[in-house]
């Protein structure tokens, strides 16, 4: 019995001991790109990714020095114009910076990140000063954003309640959340908010306090937008 299931497992190895049971499948090398190859890339990306025209560029020329380009029949190399292919994604609207930094900056926000963590964002997608300067988020976005991410970490205001007395607690109770607060104010910083806005939000008494400032910027946004629209 066990030499037959030797001889059937000889019988199914080849020279190189591959067989049904250990199947090796080699990565097949893609094939160097020509201009029509370039393209494909560019749409396949552009269908599945917001991209700006700088994150365009880049992939292409990242997938030029993996794969290579084709050869002419003289055997030199195929120029590609990867630049000009960008332009006319750009002019046939497949690419746009303006709403990729607007939906990018909406993103952010939401997920809590201040004004500066945004630019820092558009400005390494490639997004152009100007551009990223139409997109920032205003006074009542920035602000929305700080207590967002407040609340989300209980910081300030947002914290749970203690159960001991103000008046009960000793100095080193004091000491453990000056550190806290400063740990605090450290990473509302580093999500990009102002200072302003944090120390705003960690001094405040009490939620409503916070609530009462966010509605007061979303006021004075509404009122320069109502400005805005009446004016020709």
């Amino acid at each position: 019995m066990v030499s037959t299931r030797i001889e059937m497992s000889l019988s199914g190895s080849n020279e190189n001991g591959s067989g049904p049971g250990r199947k090796r499948r080699e990565k097949r090398k893609a094939r160097p790109l020509d201009q029509i190859a370039l393209r494909d890339l560019a749409l396949s990306y552009v269908a599945r990714f917001a991209t700006t025209g700088a994150k365009l560029e880049s992939y292409l020329a990242r997938k030029i020095r993996e794969r290579g380009v084709t050869e002419d029949g003289d055997g030199r190399s195929v120029e590609l114009d990867v630049t000009g292919l960008v332009t006319d994604f750009i002019e046939a609207g497949y690419v746009d910076d303006d709403a990729y930094a607007r939906a990018r900056t909406r993103d952010l926000t939401a997920r809590g990140y201040g004004a500066r963590r945004v630019e820092q964002a558009l400005w390494a997608a490639g997004v152009e000063e100007q551009v990223r300067a139409d997109n920032a988020p205003g006074e009542a976005e920035s602000r929305r954003a700080a207590m967002l991410l407040a609340k989300k970490r209980r910081f300030g205001p947002f914290a749970r309640a203690t159960e001991a007395d103000p008046d009960e607690r000793d100095e080193s109770d004091f000491a453990e959340r000056r550190k806290l607060r400063e740990k605090q104010v450290a990473a509302m910083l580093r999500a990009g908010h102002s200072f302003e806005h944090t120390a705003f939000i960690m001094d405040a008494g009490a939620q409503v306090d916070v609530d009462e400032w966010l509605a007061e910027a979303e006021d004075e946004a509404k009122n320069e937008e109502r400005g805005t629209e009446g004016t020709w």
